[in-house]
């Protein structure tokens, strides 16, 4: 919960509503931010670097995926 905590901290501020995210509950190696064929954005949390260090990339992850 608290990568999930912290991905809504992220994207709330880029206004992007919680509805239009799927966040799988374990982090991958590689972590990934794709656009799925329903439009949804999914969001799966690096698990070889520290979340924090991650989080800082995810706006240009998002914006890639966009």
């Amino acid at each position: 919960m608290k990568e999930i905590d912290a991905i809504f901290a992220v994207t709330d501020g880029l206004g992007i509503h919680r509805e239009a995210l799927v966040i799988p509950l374990g982090p991958a190696t590689p972590g990934r931010v794709r656009r799925l064929p329903s439009g949804k954005l999914e969001i799966v949390v690096e698990a070889s670097r520290p979340l924090e260090e991650w989080l800082r990339e995810l706006p240009a992850l998002i914006a890639a995926a966009s």
